[in-house]
This record gives structure tokens, sequence and C-alpha cells, in this order.
């Protein structure tokens, strides 16, 4: 579980990891293997997916990430899924990004359905915000939704359209949070300036920061990267090779 240690020290171990995934795409962008992103109003590509035949030292270096970043916090209003699930996709996106509310929209129903349900998989979201100060007042409007047990509703509302600068002024958050099922909006602005709310979006930044995160959507399932809105397809075999994984692991092979 993260600790309270500063960003350069919580992950120094783990940037090892971030150097050889970056090695690895790059390798297979050159030799023609990566599939090409989607471009979108000035948003970051979809970066590409790289499988690969991952060694035993790899896989070390996987795990030793999941366990960085893998909160499984009781109670943690910004997860969904069991506390004790074999897997964990984290992802780490921006409201201002058109390729996350994709994902949002399109790929993350179907992955609730088929393996949070099953109890297979918990995801945890982090608010790492890339477009300035008005994804950073969105940030924390998801945040202080989430102290009233609407963070996902807010968050999918959020992300039911791409919107941009104005679009999450204050007011229109305000609106969004009541669509949303906020009963106590007095309460819901006080936390949205609050300090716990910049705190919370500020360690979710350093988090990002701190792993090498670029761009966004960024994901780690159990610690294997997985960049850009994928298809539902390359999450459900990083999904499935994680539990495989862990399931060869409890029972000691």
């Amino acid at each position: 579980m993260p600790t309270s240690a500063s960003p350069t020290r919580k992950f120094a171990a783990v940037g090892a990891v971030i150097a050889l995934v970056v090695a690895v795409i790059a390798l297979a962008i050159a030799v023609g293997k990566a599939v090409e992103g989607s471009r979108d109003n000035g948003d970051p590509d979809a970066a590409a997916s790289v499988t690969q035949q991952e060694d035993a030292g790899q896989q070390k270096m996987y795990d030793q990430l999941a366990e960085q970043t893998s909160r499984r916090q009781d109670g943690d209003p910004l997860a969904v899924g069991r506390k004790d699930a074999p897997v964990v996709l984290v992802e780490y996106a921006d409201y201002q990004c058109s390729f996350c509310g994709r994902f949002t929209r399109e790929t993350q129903p179907g992955l609730i359905k088929k393996y949070v349900d099953a109890g297979t998989l918990r995801i945890e979201f982090r608010n790492f915000t890339i477009y300035g100060a008005d994804s950073e007042r969105a940030a924390r409007a998801s945040w202080a939704a989430g102290q009233q047990g609407k963070f996902w509703e807010m968050h999918d509302e959020l992300y039911a359209k791409t919107r941009k600068g104005s679009a999450l002024a204050t007011d229109r958050l305000v609106e969004m949070a009541r669509t949303s099922g906020v009963k106590d909006i007095d309460r819901f602005r006080e936390d949205l300036d609050s300090e716990a709310a910049k705190r919370a979006q500020q360690k979710d930044q350093d988090e990002g920061y701190g792993l090498g995160v670029q761009s966004t959507p960024s994901f780690l399932v159990n610690g294997r990267p997985v960049a850009g809105a994928q298809s539902a397809d390359v999450f459900g075999r990083a999904i499935d090779d994680a539990a495989a994984t862990a399931k060869a692991k409890g029972s000691g092979k």
C-alpha cells in the first residue's frame, strides 16, 4: 500500500519498469508492430499496446509496480470491485481527455459486467490532470461527489460527452452533481474547494508523475502498463493473463 513518502523515493524502485516499457514500445513501433493511435482535437494519441513474452524478471517488476500502486483501501469512493480481487486495473485520466471518455463510455461498462461483477477485477481511478485548472476543478468535483457516495455517477456524467474549458466551470459542475444524485450541494461546493480535495488530487498527480505517466488515459493491470484507450479485447486479454498469473501464484505453480 502506498506510504506518505515523497514521490521520488516512493517510486524509485519501479523506475526500471517504466524504462523497460518505454523501450519495448519504441522497438515495436520501429518494427511496425504497433497499432497506430487515433487523433482527436489535440488530445494525446491513443498509444499502442504491446504484447510480449515476459520472463520471470519482468513479471517480478510488474508485481512490484502493482504492489506500489494498488491501494485496495476499504470504502475507497474512487474504486469499484472487491478489495481482494485478484486483478486491479488502475486508470490515470483527465476529464478533458476525449480518449478517457471513450474508455468510460465504450469499454469500462463491459469490463465491469464481465470481470468486476464476477469478483475478478477491481478498478481504481486516479485524477491525473494534464490540461490545467479546468481539469483540476473537475477532478476535485468528482472527489467531492465521492464524499457523498456519488463518485462514479459524477465520473460518468463528466465523461458523458467531451467537455472542455468553461463547460467545467463551478456552476456547471454543480449542475452535473445534481444530475448525478448528490444531495447536499452546499457541502459539495465546500468539498470541491477544500484543502482535502486539493491534497487528494495532488496525491494522484504525484503518483502518476512518479511512475512516468505522460499521457491519458494510461493504465496498469496488476502492474503491467496498457497505454491508451484500447479495445475491450486488449483489456480482456490483459485481465485474463493477470488473473491466470495470480491463480498460478496462489496454487504455488
